[in-house]
């Protein structure tokens, strides 16, 4: 009678690898999704290298009183950094002056009072509204929000002006804040909403003080991001703005002005190589890492900010 042979017995360790191809095609999906991660490290890191390398060459060789003049004429060699920080500060200013209740007031109101049919209705079209292109918002700066609104309630302003470009900018920037801190509060358990209900508070108490400090993170993270869209906006600014070859020093936003982006937009538009006074190729280079580093800034303290006071819930 001959005896049954048995299977050799797989070690338990080794069955619960799963199926050796399935471990090479996701070994592989690992490897591909890695690969992608590295690539866009490195396309980051040459970016920061090329404005950190033009950017010293700019600042070792320009005579530092060329960086505090009277205005930025770039191709007279006047490179006066305040005049494009304080525009750049002006504009991003009046934007979220704008952007902010607009934004905030839309997120609640979508979160918390519209019905889920006004909100399935709305939600769409503000996803729509932010990915209108920023040229046609400097159009309408120009054309309506300049003359209509600016022109109207500040006599002697220009037709192209700060305020305006600002105006036009916040427009853009809305539709961000409202989706981003929308979703910050939908994200509340309910719970929290039906508590403060259970103790007597109304509507209005439970989303100013249950709902509103709960979503707190999502809210500033949404408007931090809405402050760096503001910045590194150029379209608007540069058709809306006014100031094309350069810029005086302007504090008064009825004003034409000048901002980093729109300064680096109207240096390098119509030629591969910026024509003008030594070193002029270069400051494009070194307001870009201005732009960098304070967008980088303001990315960090809202990445502290997030992490201290998130709830989890």
């Amino acid at each position: 009678m001959t005896q049954a042979v048995l299977p050799p017995q797989i070690p338990i360790a080794e069955a619960l690898k799963g199926d050796p191809s399935r471990r090479r095609r996701e070994n592989f999906i690992r490897r591909l999704f890695l690969g992608a991660a590295a690539v866009s490290v490195l396309i980051s890191a040459a970016i920061v290298l090329s404005l950190v390398g033009r950017a010293v060459t700019f600042i070792t060789n320009v005579d530092l009183g060329a960086l505090w003049t009277s205005g930025w004429f770039p191709r007279r060699g006047l490179f006066d950094i305040k005049t494009i920080v304080v525009g750049t500060l002006i504009v991003s200013l009046i934007a979220m002056v704008v952007a902010i209740p607009l934004g905030l007031g839309c997120a609640v109101y979508l979160s918390e009072y519209a019905r889920p049919r006004v909100r399935r209705l709305l939600k769409p079209i503000l996803e729509i509204l932010a990915g209108i292109p920023s040229v046609v918002l400097g159009f309408f700066a120009i054309t309506f929000i300049s003359p209509q609104i600016v022109q109207r309630f500040f006599s002697g302003s220009s037709l192209f002006n700060m305020m305006a470009a600002g105006i036009g900018v916040g427009v853009l920037v809305t539709p961000l804040i409202a989706s981003i801190s929308e979703d910050a509060m939908r994200a509340v358990p309910a719970s929290l909403r039906e508590a403060a209900y259970g103790v007597g508070a109304r509507k209005r108490t439970t989303t100013v003080k249950v709902v509103f400090p709960a979503a707190i993170s999502g809210i500033v993270a949404s408007i931090i991001v809405g402050v760096s869209r503001a910045i590194g906006e150029t379209m608007v600014v540069a058709i809306a703005a006014g100031a094309t070859g350069g810029s005086i020093f302007q504090l008064d936003p009825s004003q034409p002005g000048q901002t980093m982006t729109a300064a680096m937009t109207s240096l390098a538009i119509g030629s591969d190589q910026v024509k003008g006074g030594e070193f002029t190729f270069e400051s494009l280079f070194f307001v870009g890492f201005l732009l960098f580093a304070i967008t980088l800034a303001l990315n960090i303290m809202s990445e502290r900010f997030v992490r201290r006071v998130r709830e989890k819930y």
